[in-house]
């Protein structure tokens, strides 16, 4: 069941994305459809051994939609840097599918004895607890990210110069260059 709803949600995600940028830009990418896939492998895989098939369609058709509304819209709005949209797909799918295993888990597939077979157990309660187990996440990858980046800062910096940023990376770092 996890090895089908995986490639469902992948499917689904991986859709959404696409006819969202269909809709908005005119045309898809393959960018566009390989991060719709990643964003709904990523959405699925808190899930995966515990929900059916349409919640997995479900959650892929959220996750591509939300990730893909976060990784251009919102990053746009709020002005952050993130060029491989870690945040947009990962962070933000990750929520989606950490929720989502809190409204659709489904008894039997929990291999617990503490729902009969056949009773889902996803509900309020479940929602409930998997939201303050993503606030928990979120506020501890705050405080973790804001160290280290503090310490990467005062030990080598976080950015280049303006005019090293448009000679470009790989010469000034690494004197690389395509010919």
């Amino acid at each position: 069941m996890a090895v089908l709803v995986t490639q469902i949600a992948g499917a689904g995600a991986t859709l959404t994305w696409t006819f969202a940028e269909w809709w908005l830009r005119g045309k898809p990418s393959v960018l566009g459809a390989i991060s719709g896939a990643v964003a709904g492998l990523v959405a699925i895989t808190p899930a995966a051994g515990f929900v059916l098939p349409g919640p997995a369609l479900a959650i892929g058709l959220v996750a591509g939609a939300v990730c893909f509304w976060t990784a251009t819209t919102m990053k746009a709005a709020l002005g952050y840097d993130d060029s491989l949209d870690a945040f947009g797909v990962h962070g933000i799918g990750g929520m989606i599918g950490m929720l989502a295993t809190g409204w659709f888990a489904y008894g039997p597939l929990t291999a617990t004895k503490a729902a009969p077979a056949g009773v889902i157990v996803g509900g309020l309660r479940l929602l409930g607890v998997q939201g303050i187990a993503v606030l928990a996440t979120v506020g501890y990858c705050a405080v973790v990210s804001w160290m280290l980046l503090k310490i990467t800062d005062a030990l080598v910096g976080l950015r280049v110069s303006r005019d090293e940023e448009r000679e470009g990376l790989d010469i000034v770092l690494h004197g690389e260059q395509v010919f």
